[in-house]
């Protein structure tokens, strides 16, 4: 008897379209692993659904200000560690801050010989 992949309802085999390569599953598997290929679409990736090798349908994420950034950014938000940017960075305006002054008594030299020697 052969031993059969409990993936083996999402092909291996690819399409290309307007964002890149898609995976495919059928709809058999799609109703069986929806929560699977939802947690896949949430991380970036588009599925593609068909019936019959005919396409019929495509998840990919939505491009929405809780879909911006990369899954760890959006996880940090979730959690209220960091909160997202409100507008633009105005780089004039960051252009005219001073810049801070360099502190005394350092001797860049002996930092980097240091680090070095201690193996960083």
């Amino acid at each position: 008897m052969v031993a059969t992949s409990p993936y083996r309802r999402l092909t291996a085999r690819y399409r290309h379209g307007y964002v890149g390569v898609m995976t495919q599953a059928n709809i058999s598997y799609t109703r069986n692993h929806l929560s699977e290929l939802l947690a896949r679409v949430r991380e970036g990736e588009t599925i593609l659904i068909v019936d019959r090798q005919q396409p019929v349908a495509r998840l990919e994420p939505v491009a929405g200000p809780a879909a911006r950034g990369l899954p760890w950014q959006t996880e940090l938000v979730r959690r209220g560690l960091v909160r997202s940017a409100r507008g633009r960075l105005d780089t004039k305006a960051l252009g005219a801050l001073p810049l801070p002054k360099p502190r005394g008594g350092g001797d860049i030299l002996a930092a980097i010989l240091s680090e070095r020697e201690d193996g960083r």
